[in-house]
């Protein structure tokens, strides 16, 4: 892979910091060095001194006063040796990339540590994106995703996908407009990449088959653009075993890949990584150091702690746990869906994430019905206008997330949803 006319100007630019360099190379020396190059604080003069977190199964991890200092200081912008060690461990196990074996200048896998699959995702479109370059994604999308996009001067394709993802048909139109030898000029507009949310998609709830996903891989390597798998949903498969990922079928090293452990361990806590090509990682890591320098080393600790004391397979019988969770609450939104809302909506099942996608039935745009109207009759979901690239297009959509409410609330919506919908009907019928 030549990856030259990927990368934008500003992030060429970019040269890693010496003092991040520092900060790498005195974690990884001899206790026997003496440094005097360090501009960090002194962690004695912390007042933390110690942490005792409780699990749910009723152990701790435990942060001892030696550990506590290291969780307090700065640390390397990838990452903390131990959580990134764990990490592509864990990706070696559920991916087993082609790329682990590649060498470092051919695009051999690698990981690094961001503050939640977010701030991933910007430092890589901050890296891959000028004005006027044109890319592809299949909406209606994340709106956290075009918010990123839009300001950025990007040419947006919007790909067709169906209740399986994204269409391989479609995509092989769209991209019919250039030759595959366009991808050789220098100053070519081929798109750039493709970004798609391949399992329980945010809004729809659609999961990529793997034989889309094999055909769509074809494609990329036909005219040379990227994939961005932005995989949140990746452990709230509903069912096993999980579909194989674009990384696993990634013999060029074209696949950049989000994870996050938002949905399973914490939201709050900020804690994503990503995995891709080590000459793209690398130039993440220097968009990292200029920016929040490196996630919270006190949260990689902790997770670090808790990874290893459960290791792979406890951390899976984890997220076993929670899928099973999350498939009780589908099931109950599918009952009351079935319940009241038959005849005015149209929806399919989804096999990952906490979202239900539903058509609403003679309404041609739900942003007044929700955000207006649904107030009234206090129930609340999201316009489907709110996923399309551009926000002001007509939905005739909604979605409803399965994942707080409780099944008296989740049935009492839906009743209240259903009222509306035949009040909104019959208005617009006179």
């Amino acid at each position: 892979m030549n990856y030259t006319r990927f990368i934008t100007a500003v992030s060429a630019a970019r040269q890693t910091s010496p003092i991040r360099a520092l900060t790498e190379l005195m974690q990884k020396s001899p206790p026997s060095l003496i440094s005097l190059a360090g501009g960090a604080p002194n962690p004695n003069t912390f007042p933390f001194q110690a942490a005792s977190i409780t699990i749910g199964d009723g152990t701790t991890v435990e942060i001892g006063k030696d550990l506590m200092k290291r969780a307090l200081q700065y640390s390397a912008s990838a990452g903390i040796p131990e959580l990134l060690s764990w990490l592509k461990n864990l990706q070696k196990s559920l991916h087993n990339p082609p790329t682990v074996e590649y060498k470092p200048h051919e695009g051999q896998m690698e990981v690094c540590v961001t503050t939640g699959s977010q701030e991933g995702l910007c430092k890589v479109f901050e890296m891959l994106i000028n004005p006027g370059d044109t890319i592809l994604l299949d909406a209606p999308t994340y709106p956290g995703t075009l918010a990123a996009l839009r300001p950025l001067g990007c040419n947006i394709i919007n790909v067709p996908s169906d209740q399986h993802g994204i269409v391989p048909k479609g995509l092989k139109e769209i991209l019919s407009r250039w030759s595959p030898e366009e991808a050789k000029k220098p100053n070519s507009n081929l798109p750039k990449f493709l970004y798609t949310i391949p399992n329980g998609g945010n809004p729809t709830g659609t999961s990529l088959t793997v034989d889309r996903k094999r055909e769509i891989y074809q494609l990329a390597r036909e005219y040379d653009f990227l994939i961005i798998e932005d995989d949140p949903y990746y452990f709230l498969q509903f069912n096993k075993p999980w579909a194989p990922t674009f990384l696993s079928m990634d013999i060029d090293g074209r696949v950049i890949r989000t994870d996050s452990f938002s949905k399973i361990l914490s939201s709050g806590l900020r804690i994503g990584f990503l995995t891709g090509p080590k000459p793209l990682i690398d130039r993440v890591i220097l968009h990292i150091q200029v920016s929040t320098m490196h996630t919270s080393t006190f949260t990689q600790i902790m997770i670090a702690q808790l990874l290893q004391q459960w290791g792979q397979k406890g951390f899976l019988e984890h997220v076993d746990s929670v899928i099973e969770f999350y498939r009780k609450q589908r099931d109950v939104m599918l009952n009351a869906a079935d319940k009241w809302l038959k005849g005015l909506a149209d929806w399919y099942i989804p096999s990952a994430g906490m979202f239900l996608w539903i058509k609403i039935e003679g309404v041609s745009d739900t942003h007044e019905l929700i955000m207006k109207k649904a107030l009234e009759k206090e129930v609340l979901l999201v316009p489907g206008s709110a996923f399309n690239i551009n926000s002001f297009s007509p939905s005739s959509y909604v979605r409803a997330s399965f994942s707080l409410s409780s099944p008296s609330q989740i049935d009492q919506g839906f009743q209240r949803l259903a009222e509306l919908i035949k009040e909104s009907v019959r208005v617009e019928k006179f």
